[in-house]
């Protein structure tokens, strides 16, 4: 019963200054700072960027991107401007949205966008699970779905007046993407030279405005 009670005591013990050594440090990132930069160069009425480099840079056009925030805004207080409890100023429904759509457009590291959002590596990741996690919620009923007859009515005369291709529902697209966990014996056939590292190809069937 004591080397248990000793057992007990020398782990709370442990625990304890593990937790002293895992804790956190409170950084000044200038938020605010971060979220001006954001608007100078996207979003002010005078912008640095053009809308070409927008497009290309958030995979989506200025327009899309705002409403999309403005429902995220609408829909989920963490997308909110909110102080914690030192007073200190959050992040902004810009910054949090940009961090998201980085890390899924570009395959950005969490720990990358400190420097130019001034958001934590933890913080991008929760932006990222909850960003994805409202997508669904919002636009699943209207985007998220299988094609209804209504849908292959449509696309049929779309492609045959594009592409004059009757009978064409949609255009096969794919995509290398990087395979980390890839098992070494298998990574000499699954490597191409233009990549130098091993990929999967995903195939997706689409229609042409990306919409099905």
């Amino acid at each position: 019963m004591y080397a248990a009670q000793m057992i007990i005591e020398e782990d709370e013990e442990a625990e304890t200054s593990s937790q002293r050594q895992t804790r956190r440090v409170a950084l000044n990132r200038d938020r605010e700072a971060g979220h001006d930069n954001l608007v100078a160069g996207y979003f002010a009425d005078e912008h640095v960027y053009t809308d070409a480099m927008f497009r290309r840079r958030f995979r989506m056009s200025r327009r899309l991107f705002l409403h999309i925030a403005d429902n995220l805004d609408q829909s989920d207080p963490f997308f909110t401007l909110r102080y914690d409890v030192r007073g200190q100023r959050g992040l902004t429904t810009l910054q949090k949205c940009t961090s998201a759509i980085r890390q899924l457009a570009y395959g950005y590291a969490a720990n990358s966008l400190d420097k130019y959002l001034r958001m934590s590596k933890r913080t991008a990741r929760e932006c990222l699970h909850t960003f994805c996690e409202w997508i669904v919620r919002l636009y699943r009923k209207k985007y998220l779905r299988k094609p209804n007859a209504n849908d292959v009515q449509k696309l049929y005369p779309a492609h045959e007046q594009r592409h004059s291709f009757p009978g064409m529902l949609g255009s096969i697209d794919c995509m290398h993407w990087p395979w980390q966990n890839c098992p070494t014996a298998w990574q000499g056939q699954y490597t191409r030279g233009d990549h130098g590292h091993p990929t999967i190809v995903l195939e997706v069937v689409v229609s042409q405005d990306l919409w099905i």
